[in-house]
């Protein structure tokens, strides 16, 4: 039901350790909207039982959907928070006419049920699960909320990218929102300009919002307390699922409903591939290709559901695949058990 795959020096320390999870230091949650309900198992498993007991930090890293799925991790009772996030974004319905501010809108009211009363007390104090969230922060063109400019912005990015990723820097600066005590690093073979921002009571939801903010889709999010004046999106146009090394001793676990990452959000119909060497300590777990092809109309859900379903099918749907997916949990928990460690295959991008 699971894949697992894992970089040279990661393989090489599993094979001498085994699976444990004192040696992962940090977590990474990609963007994807709806995609990650196909780890929503995994997730439940991971922070109900694997990394229960841990007593050393670990630093969850997310961009859009990861970063929320971060917040629920980060708070005293992970697995209640997750439950909540999941069933309230699967039974989201939108009206036949729905612009970028009824979105956003929604997106503030979801934050409200996954933050819950304590929430943002809890993952601010948290002494051992750090969340992380990743916002781009939108210059020129791209921070325009008319669709025409912003359009205008959105498709000068995709040429750039196209060209050399590292064109993206003079568009986009990577902001990571975190906690004051966070011993984060990471490693950036494009440079993108990078600025960490500590929590506060002020800022905590408006980064997390931000995160999430999809071009065209949703609003920017301007001003976000403690950071430059500016229009502030969605962190997966620079880190979509990552192309960065986190540097510092232990290994990254990574979840990921596929075994093909894209570094940004403009590389998602390229064929361009990310770094091995920035996955060189990185443990990724898919789902399998025949678990997908069990789920109703053999695939996970995405965004495109929402235009393409109607409401109570999709819902359903989605609801189907949150309840699958503890078959991917009951894989995981059967692997840790015969620790199958010559099962992990080689990530070799």
């Amino acid at each position: 039901m699971i894949d697992i795959y894992a970089g040279k020096e990661a393989l090489k320390t599993l094979q001498e350790r085994g699976f444990k999870p004192e040696l992962f230091t940090n977590f990474l949650g990609a963007s994807g909207g709806p995609k990650w309900f196909s780890l929503f198992g995994l997730d439940k498993y991971m922070f109900g039982e694997f990394f229960k007991y841990k007593k050393q930090p670990l630093n969850i890293i997310g961009s859009s959907a990861g970063s929320f799925r971060a917040a629920c991790f980060a708070q005293s009772d992970p697995v209640a928070a997750i439950e909540r996030l999941a069933k309230t974004y699967a039974e989201t319905v939108y009206p036949d006419r729905v612009g970028p501010a009824d979105i956003t809108q929604s997106a503030r009211e979801l934050l409200d049920v996954l933050f819950g009363s304590t929430g943002v007390q809890e993952i601010i104090d948290n002494p051992i699960f750090k969340a992380h969230f990743i916002v781009a922060k939108s210059n020129g063109f791209a921070a325009s909320e008319n669709k025409l400019i912003q359009g205008m912005g959105l498709l000068s990015s995709y040429i750039l990218n196209r060209l050399d990723r590292k064109l993206l820097t003079s568009q986009f600066d990577r902001f990571i929102y975190q906690p004051r005590d966070s011993s984060l690093n990471i490693l950036d073979p494009c440079d993108f300009k990078t600025q960490k921002v500590f929590f506060n009571e002020e800022n905590i939801k408006l980064a997390l919002l931000a995160s999430g903010s999809i071009p065209m889709v949703m609003e920017g999010i301007k001003d976000i307390p403690n950071s430059p004046s500016g229009t502030y999106r969605d962190g997966g146009l620079i880190d979509y699922h990552f192309d960065f090394m986190i540097t510092g001793e232990g290994l990254t676990l990574y979840p990921h409903f596929n075994p093909d990452p894209k570094a940004g959000w403009f590389d998602k119909r390229l064929s361009r591939k990310v770094s091995p060497e920035n996955y060189d300590k990185i443990v990724m777990i898919c789902p399998s290709q025949n678990f997908i092809n069990s789920l109703p109309y053999q695939k996970i859900p995405d965004r495109s559901d929402f235009n393409d379903m109607e409401a109570g099918a999709r819902i359903k749907y989605w609801k189907t695949v949150l309840s699958e997916t503890e078959k991917l949990s009951d894989s995981f928990h059967e692997f840790l058990s015969l620790e199958n460690i010559s099962g992990i295959k080689l990530f070799n991008s």
